[in-house]
C-alpha cells in the first residue's frame, strides 16, 4: 500500500465506524467477483480491501474461507451484499435505459459503478460521501490506474451537512431526470435525517427519475443481536452493526414517496435470491428478515 493511501485511512475514512462497513461490502464484492456463479463483477473491490490496514487479512475469495458458503459472515452475509449489488446494478441500468442521465450515489462508499457498468457516455455519476472515504477510494483507484467509463464527480460532504448545495454546485441539474441509490445507508441515519433525505430527493428530481434504497422494518433491532450474521461480524472483524444502526423509530419512506406521487415497490432480498437462483434464504433468528429493498419511480406525465 502506498504511503499516500495510509494517510487517508483515518476515522473520517474507512478504518472505523460506518466507514469500516464500506470495506466489509468491498470484501463481499471481491468474493462475489471471483465466484464461478458471480452475480456482479467488481475487479476493484479487492484492491480496497488490501489497501486498508483494518482488513488486509480478510478473504477476497470464497476458497479462502474454511467453511465456504456455510460461513455466516463471508458466505451468507457476503452473498447478500453480492445480491444487493446486482439488484441495484440492474435498477440503475434500467433507469438509465429509460432516460436518466444523472446518477447520484448517496453515501457512495467504495462504489465503483462509474468504473464497471456500461453506462451511456453522456451519463454523469455524482458520488456523495465524507472526504476521507472518497480520498482513500481515489488513492486506491489511482494506484491501479483505474479510469471511469463516464464522467464521475466526487462530492466530498457529510450527508448531515449541506450536501444539496455541494451537489448542485458541482453540476447536478434538477431539471434533468436522475437515478438515486441509497445502498446500505438509511438505517445509520436518525429518522428525521432519513425523512429530510427522502423529501430532498423528491425536491431535486423531475419526471422520469428513480430512487432505490434499503430499509429495515424491525421494531426492535436488538432482537437479532445473537443472530449468526451480527455475531460473526461483531466478534470476528470488530464491526458491531447494531451499535452503528440508529435505534430510533423509522419513517415510512416508501409510503411518503407514494403520497408524493411516486410509484413504489417493496421487496425482500429473498425475492431476488429466488429470481437469480442464488443468494440467502430465510433462516431462524434471521438478521435479514426485516430488510426491504424499495424501488421508486417518478412517473412521466
Amino acid at each position: 500500500m502506498s504511503g499516500t493511501a495510509s494517510q487517508h485511512t483515518d476515522v473520517d475514512g474507512v478504518n472505523g465506524g460506518v466507514g469500516l462497513t464500506a470495506l466489509l461490502v468491498a470484501a463481499a464484492r471481491a468474493i462475489e467477483t471471483h465466484r464461478h456463479d458471480s452475480l456482479a463483477q467488481d475487479v476493484h473491490a479487492e484492491h480496497f480491501v488490501r489497501a486498508a490496514p483494518a482488513c488486509e487479512h480478510w478473504p477476497v475469495r470464497i476458497e479462502q474461507v474454511p467453511d465456504g458458503d456455510a460461513d455466516p459472515l463471508w458466505g451468507r452475509f457476503a452473498r447478500y451484499f453480492g445480491l444487493r449489488t446486482r439488484t441495484l446494478d440492474d435498477f440503475l441500468l434500467r433507469s438509465v435505459g429509460a432516460g436518466a442521465r444523472q446518477v447520484v450515489l448517496l453515501g457512495a462508499g467504495l462504489d465503483t459503478r462509474a468504473f464497471r457498468l456500461d453506462l451511456p457516455s453522456d451519463c454523469v455519476v455524482f458520488e456523495i460521501d465524507r472526504a476521507g472515504v472518497l480520498a482513500f477510494k481515489q488513492q486506491v483507484l489511482t494506484d491501479v490506474s483505474a479510469a471511469p467509463k463516464v464522467t464521475r464527480v466526487p462530492v466530498p460532504v457529510d450527508l448531515r451537512a449541506d450536501w444539496v448545495g455541494a451537489l448542485t454546485t458541482t453540476g447536478f441539474d434538477p431539471a434533468v431526470p436522475s437515478v438515486w441509490l441509497a445502498e446500505g445507508l438509511l438505517f445509520y441515519l436518525p429518522g428525521p435525517a432519513e425523512t429530510y433525505l427522502i423529501n430532498t430527493v423528491d425536491r431535486l428530481t423531475t419526471a422520469g427519475s428513480a430512487l432505490a434504497f434499503e430499509a429495515k422494518l424491525e421494531k426492535d433491532l436488538l432482537a437479532y443481536r445473537d443472530s449468526a450474521i451480527y455475531t460473526a461480524t461483531r466478534e470476528r472483524i470488530g464491526i458491531d452493526l447494531l451499535h452503528l444502526f440508529d435505534k430510533g423509530p423509522r419513517p415510512d419512506s416508501a409510503g411518503d414517496l407514494t403520497a408524493k406521487g411516486w410509484s413504489t415497490a417493496m421487496h425482500t432480498p429473498f425475492d431476488f435470491t429466488r429470481l437469480h437462483g442464488r443468494g440467502p434464504l430465510p433462516e431462524p433468528n434471521d438478521a435479514l428478515e426485516g430488510n426491504r429493498w424499495v424501488f421508486a419511480h417518478r412517473p412521466r406525465p
